[in-house]
């Protein structure tokens, strides 16, 4: 059984179709890369996934279980589907630390001193141990997103979304940021990213996703996908993207 499956996923904003009829299917512990131009619907597509944006039609499993009829408890879902954004969110009048710790004290019902020492290490795995107390505004772009990817990883989350979590970095920052989830694709950690990206999606992905006009043209492994893409469109869309 496959961790994640969606069935003929389909979103639309009014007249506009953003997902239309996307099939995808992430075993447990894989990486699976989405790219794709802006507005492909690579975003919306995450942001359905962990049921920030309703669908019009098809399903959403994980480990099985449909998780987007209608009715259901998305604060369920987004305890075992976590998310990190592009831009940070991160409180500016809470440390770092009271950031991670806001979410699981309150869905988790956890006190402080239970959650301290794990959360403590997440932020030591990721070589923020000395940052924990400062403000987002004392900390760099990299370590605010590193701050962000603790704060989802301290709800104990099942599966992983990242949203083109580089896109607003300084690149001197952005391989801070990649690391970290090379760190989490050795622990395991089942992941769908959406990014530009590219070699990144190339090293370290196992599948693909070459998403255009709300569609998934084609997937496969990074070999296939960069090598010897089979769909025009896929190709086209790498000749422009690897200049």
């Amino acid at each position: 059984m496959p961790k994640l499956k969606l069935n003929n996923v389909v979103k639309r904003f009014g007249e506009n179709t953003v997902c239309s009829g996307v099939n995808l299917v992430v075993d447990q512990g894989q990486m699976v890369c989405l790219i794709g131009a802006s507005g492909a619907g690579k975003s919306t597509l995450l942001r359905c996934i962990n049921l920030l944006e309703p669908i019009e039609d098809g399903e959403i499993f994980i480990d099985g279980e449909d998780i987007s009829i209608p009715g259901r408890n998305p604060q369920d879902v987004r305890a075992r589907i976590g998310m990190v954004f592009q831009n940070f969110n991160l409180f500016p009048h809470m440390t770092a630390l009271e950031n991670a710790m806001l979410a699981p004290r309150r869905v988790r019902k956890l006190s402080k001193s239970q959650l301290q020492p794990e959360i403590e290490n997440l932020f030591e795995r990721f070589e923020l141990a000395d940052r924990m107390h400062n403000y987002p505004d004392q900390l760099s772009g990299g370590q605010q997103q590193r701050v962000a990817i603790v704060r989802a990883l301290a709800m104990k989350p099942e599966v992983m979304l990242f949203d083109e979590i580089t896109s607003a970095l300084d690149p001197q920052l952005v391989g801070e940021v990649l690391d970290v989830l090379l760190q989490l694709k050795s622990q395991g950690m089942t992941m769908v990213l959406a990014t530009h990206e590219m070699q990144f999606a190339r090293q370290a992905a196992d599948k693909v996703c070459f998403l255009k006009n709300g569609k998934i043209i084609e997937e496969g492994p990074p070999d296939q996908i960069f090598e010897a893409p089979k769909q025009v469109e896929t190709q086209n869309f790498l000749a422009r993207a690897l200049k």
